[in-house]
C-alpha cells in the first residue's frame, strides 16, 4: 500500500521537495489555469454575441478540441526526444495565436482555424501539450512515493487558479458592461486577457533548466511529424487500455463543459456573468480540495479504488443537477458534487505515471491526454444544437453521468489487479 497521510510530510515539507524547476511547473499551471478559467465562463457568451449559430458554436469548440488532439499528439510524443522545454514553449505560442485571432475577428472561418490550431480550453480545464510534458516532468524531479501528493498539490494549485480566472472572467466582464462597454466588447476584453496569460507562461517556461529532460536522451537528427511508435516500448498495451477508458469518461464530460454548464444556468436561471462567475469560482475551490483529499484516501485504499469509489457518487449527483426547480438547489447540488468530483484526477495521472516506464512518461501521459480530447471534442457537436432550449440541454446532465458511470465501472474491472510500484 502506499504511505498513508499520516506518515507523510507536511506542505511545507512537500514544496521543500520541489526543486525550482518544480516550482516553476507549479507557478506555469496556476497562470495557466487561470487563463482557462478566466475565458472559459465567458466563452459560449462571447461567441454568441459575434454572431454565430448554436450549430457553428458546437461545431467551433469541437474542433478546438480536435485541433488540440493533432498538436498535442505530435508534441507529446517527441517531447522527450526534442526537449520538453522546447515543446512547452510552442505550447504557449499557439496558445497566444490562438487569444489574439479570436479577439480580432467574427469571421467564422478565422476564428475556425484559431480554433483548431491554437490553444483554447472551452472547458476551464487543461487543453494542449503542458500537462502531459509536465507531469513527466515532475515525476523525474520527485521521489515515487510522493508523486500522488504532488500531483494532488498540483491539481490544487490549477484548481483555485480556475476559480480565480472564472471569478476574474466573469466579474471584470460585468463590470465593464455596467460601466457602459457593449457586451461584445466586454468578452473580447476577456480573449485579449487570455492571450496575454500565453505571454506570461512563454516567458516562465524559458526559465526552466535542462534538469527537466530525460537524463541520456538521444538527440534526433530532425524531428519526426509521428512517431510510429508513439514514444512507446513495453508499456503500450497498457497505455493504449487506458487511453480507450479515459476517452469514455471524456465523451461523458463533453456533454458538462464549464461553458455550457454556465450556458445552461444562464438559460434556465437567468444568471449573469458575475455570478456565474461565482459560482464557479466556489465549484473549482471545491473541486481542488477534494483533488487533494485523493492523496490521503489512496494513501488507504489505493489509487484505482480511489479513482472508482468516488467518481461513482460524483456522477450521481451530476445526473439530478437539472431536476432542481430552483437556483439555489441547482447551485447546491452543482457544489456538492465538485466537493468529490476531481478525487480521480491526480490518482489518475499518479497511476499512468506509475505503471509506465520513466522514458515513456510523456508519451505516456501525452496519449492518455489526447484520447480524452478526441473523446471531449466529440461531445460539444451533440449539445450546440440544443443550446437554444434550457430544457433540451439539460439533459446533457443525465447522458454525461450515466456514460461516466459506465467507464467507472469498466476502470475497476480492467484495471483492478495491476497495482502501481509503492502499492506493492
Amino acid at each position: 500500500m502506499a504511505q498513508p497521510l499520516a506518515a507523510s510530510p507536511n506542505t511545507r515539507q512537500l514544496l521543500a521537495l520541489l526543486p525550482a524547476d518544480g516550482r516553476r511547473l507549479f507557478l506555469t499551471r496556476l497562470a495557466r489555469l487561470f487563463a482557462y478559467g478566466f475565458l472559459s465562463v465567458v466563452l459560449v457568451l462571447y461567441l454568441v454575441e459575434v454572431g454565430l449559430s448554436g450549430t457553428q458554436i458546437g461545431a467551433l469548440l469541437t474542433f478546438t478540441l480536435i485541433g488540440d488532439t493533432a498538436i498535442s499528439l505530435w508534441i507529446t510524443t517527441n517531447a522527450d526526444r526534442l526537449g520538453r522545454r522546447r515543446m512547452l514553449l510552442a505550447g504557449a505560442a499557439l496558445m497566444i495565436f490562438a487569444g489574439v485571432l479570436f479577439a480580432l475577428t467574427r469571421n467564422y472561418w478565422l476564428l475556425l482555424l484559431a480554433a483548431t490550431v491554437g490553444v483554447i480550453s472551452p472547458s476551464g480545464n487543461e487543453v494542449g501539450p503542458f500537462l502531459s510534458v509536465e507531469q513527466a516532468s515532475l515525476s523525474q524531479l520527485i521521489p515515487g512515493e510522493r508523486r500522488t501528493q504532488i500531483f494532488a498539490w498540483y491539481n490544487l494549485v490549477g484548481s483555485f487558479a480556475t476559480a480565480l480566472g472564472a471569478l476574474s472572467g466573469g466579474g471584470l466582464a460585468q463590470g465593464l458592461q455596467e460601466a457602459g462597454l457593449a457586451a461584445l466588447a466586454s468578452f473580447r476584453a476577456i480573449v485579449l486577457g487570455y492571450a496575454a496569460m500565453g505571454a506570461v507562461l512563454f516567458l516562465i517556461f524559458l526559465g526552466l533548466s535542462a534538469a527537466i529532460e530525460v537524463r541520456g536522451r538521444p538527440r534526433a537528427a530532425a524531428p519526426a511529424l509521428f512517431q510510429k511508435d508513439f514514444g512507446l516500448h513495453r508499456s503500450r498495451d497498457i497505455v493504449f487500455r487506458l487511453s480507450a477508458l479515459f476517452s469514455l469518461d471524456a465523451f461523458a464530460g463533453g456533454f458538462v463543459i464549464q461553458s455550457v454548464v454556465a450556458y445552461w444556468f444562464h438559460l434556465r436561471f437567468g444568471v449573469e456573468p458575475a455570478l456565474l462567475g461565482g459560482i464557479f469560482f466556489g465549484a473549482n475551490i471545491l473541486a481542488g480540495v477534494s483533488a487533494l483529499s485523493a492523496a490521503w484516501l489512496a494513501g488507504r485504499v489505493g489509487l484505482i479504488n480511489t479513482m472508482v469509489f468516488t467518481h461513482i457518487p460524483s456522477n450521481l449527483l451530476l445526473i439530478l443537477v437539472p431536476f432542481m426547480p430552483s437556483l439555489p438547489l441547482a447551485v447546491g447540488l452543482l457544489l456538492l458534487r465538485f466537493s468529490i468530483s476531481q478525487m480521480d484526477v491526480p490518482t489518475r495521472q499518479s497511476y499512468t505515471m506509475a505503471v509506465v516506464e520513466p522514458d515513456e512518461r510523456s508519451a505516456a501521459s501525452g496519449l492518455t491526454g489526447i484520447a480524452r480530447t478526441v473523446g471531449a471534442s466529440l461531445a460539444p457537436a451533440v449539445t450546440g444544437p440544443l443550446l437554444g432550449s434550457a430544457l433540451l440541454l439539460g439533459a446533457v446532465f443525465f447522458v454525461a453521468g450515466g456514460l461516466k458511470i459506465v467507464y467507472d465501472l469498466l476502470l475497476w474491472r480492467s484495471f483492478r489487479t495491476l497495482r502501481p510500484p509503492e502499492e506493492k
